[in-house]
């Protein structure tokens, strides 16, 4: 049986249990708050770290939802304490929320370890939420939980269901390729979202959502359950439960995160067709947890899972319908061995134990591996003079004719450079042709935006081509599909080959040898390379710089270097961590 904490062992003692001046002033604003010390003198203090605001539609219920964990705590014999935290609202913050995904992370780690908080519950969901929260946690290793939004109903077309993001760019081709009127894109656009929650494909949100109940990180299931489900309300309460007995056990992230945990969440990733986000993200969770694991590890498990979600981009129904069909938890039973069910998760039993008994009940969403969606290749890490570092493509989401071809460049500097002369009559392309964006990297753009998914030209579209190679620094939504090759590694905006490319230059892909070639000689190559002079930086004060001056690459998790558990700030040591001195 797990030995419990006693009382004065609590972190939160240190505040409110000791008889010096400062606990006076913690108990007195207390009290001043309309608590009296029965509510809280010998319990867990339990912060509660909600990303809801006003501007991020995906978390419109966690006004409520926040209740609901708290009716939890209470329950349980916890004090809680909701700590409203920065929301990224992946609709409307700009140029992207990734740019401030390690700012978020940055402000859990330290609410967590300036105030008498004994464990967290994370309210997360929309898309870069859910990695920086459990990052910051996993810094600070309180005992913590995670709280998946979960994803709005299906969209409403005449009759049709729509996905979001998927949905969007599908209409929106058809609409610039004059197939539509603007009266149906108006319906799309009115019948697209209907319900809180974040997006209902297998987006970034749905992705990394699932990968934090494979790592252990959520209850059984509670990554699927739809946001206005009632069902969605009580795993709000019996997380806030959870927590509590969490911080008795001393159930820490470190205790639950290992390399065979991180190995599920990439092997569910990948069986899901997931995001090719959540390759960024999983790299720097598992660097938080002192845990290497590179790209060519998600290289090295595509090539032997297979893809059993049938969910949009990839596939054909979206997360409403998955949860019907038994949920994540049916999924993992699907995959087998290729999941290993002895990890520890945060409700004290192993992730065998939690899925035991699940089953499916619509084998046409949740597929048996003898009739997987593909057979392999969910994602794929592409290599290669023009991606030194790497590069990402999902093949899932891609027309096949497309896995092995050979185009010349059309190049666009930037993203301006491109929304100006994408639709150009005049530009000099073709179906063939391989568009090739640069300085959208995490320098570049600047915060390595989702602009992989580059438009098809318009008169393109209009002779009814709706998928060409297209090669970026950015990332691309989960929500999107095609032939993109994303994070392009070291980025054009700090010298990467990608900056080198012309006009005309001939570029061949082979996904199934996962190859990415600039097709021009070593010393013309080295002649660009000798030309080529640093850009000007993006910012020159605030986050920005400071972001600028620490930002890595993709390929590395897109973290901040001090961030990371052996960061010694030039100093030759390692930095001290732990929780600072209360005075």
């Amino acid at each position: 049986m797990t030995a419990r904490k006693k009382p004065e062992e609590l972190r939160s003692h240190r505040w409110y249990g000791v008889n010096d001046l400062r606990s006076f002033g913690h108990r007195s604003r207390t009290a001043q708050m309309g608590y009296h010390p029965s509510d809280y003198r010998g319990k867990p203090v339990i912060a509660i770290i909600n990303t809801w605001s006003d501007i991020n539609p995906c978390h419109t219920h966690f006004k409520q939802r926040v209740e609901e964990v708290k009716r939890g705590v209470w329950q349980a014999g916890g004090f809680p304490v909701e700590m409203p935290a920065l929301s990224l609202s992946e609709p409307f913050q700009k140029p992207t929320t990734m740019l401030y995904r390690n700012l978020l992370a940055m402000e859990t780690e330290e609410l967590l370890r300036s105030y008498p908080a004994d464990g967290c519950v994370l309210m997360g969901g929309c898309d870069k939420t859910t990695p920086a929260l459990i990052m910051g946690a996993v810094s600070m290793n309180l005992p913590a939980i995670f709280m998946p939004a979960g994803p709005m109903l299906r969209g409403d077309y005449k009759g049709q269901f729509l996905g979001s993001g998927s949905d969007t760019w599908k209409y929106w081709a058809e609409l610039r390729a004059g197939n539509i009127a603007e009266r149906d894109w108006q319906d799309v656009e009115d019948g697209i979202a209907r319900s809180p929650g974040h997006c209902m494909t297998m987006g970034t949100a749905s992705t990394m959502t699932s990968a934090a109940e494979a790592l252990g990180l959520t209850l059984p299931g509670a990554a699927s359950i739809p946001a206005p489900d009632s069902r969605h309300a009580q795993m709000a309460s019996q997380t806030g439960r959870r927590i509590v007995d969490m911080v008795w056990e001393d159930l820490k992230p470190s205790d639950i995160l290992t390399e065979r945990s991180f190995r599920n969440a990439v092997t569910t990733v990948v069986g899901l067709g997931g995001s090719t986000n959540s390759i960024v993200h999983l790299v720097a969770m598992a660097k938080r947890a002192g845990i290497a694991l590179g790209i060519d590890e998600f290289d090295a498990i595509a090539r032997s899972t297979p893809v059993l979600a049938n969910l949009r981009p990839g596939g054909q129904y979206l997360m409403e319908d998955f949860y019907y069909a038994g949920g994540l938890r049916a999924f993992l039973v699907q995959l087998g061995e290729l999941i290993d069910g002895t990890q520890r998760t945060c409700n004290g039993k192993t992730l065998g134990e939690n899925i035991a008994g699940a089953v499916v009940h619509n084998p046409d969403v949740i597929r048996s591996r003898d009739r997987a969606l593909l057979e392999r290749d969910g994602l794929a890490v592409l290599r290669g003079n023009l991606a030194p570092g790497g590069a990402i493509i999902k093949p899932a989401a891609m027309e096949a004719r497309l896995r092995r071809h050979r185009g010349r460049a059309v190049v666009f500097k930037d993203y301006g450079d491109m929304a100006a002369r994408i639709d150009d009559p005049a530009l000099d392309v073709d179906a063939d042709s391989v568009i090739v964006l640069q300085s959208a990297g995490p320098q570049g753009a600047p915060g390595m935006p989702e602009w992989g998914q580059l438009p098809i030209p318009q008169k393109l579209l209009k002779q009814g081509v709706r998928d060409m190679v297209r090669i970026s620094d950015a990332r691309m939504s989960g929500t999107s599909y095609g032939a993109c090759v994303l994070h392009v590694t070291p980025e054009s905006h700090v010298g990467g080959p990608l900056a080198f490319v012309h006009n005309g230059d001939m570029i061949a892909l082979d996904v199934d040898a996962r190859r990415i070639e600039l097709e021009i000689p070593e010393d013309e190559l080295a002649r660009r390379r000798a030309a080529w002079r640093p850009p000007i930086p993006k910012f020159s004060r605030g986050y920005g710089a400071l972001y600028l001056k620490h930002i890595q690459q993709a390929d590395q998790g897109c973290d901040f270097d001090f961030l990371e558990p052996d960061y010694d700030g030039g100093a030759g040591h390692e930095a001290a961590g732990g929780d600072p001195e209360i005075h």
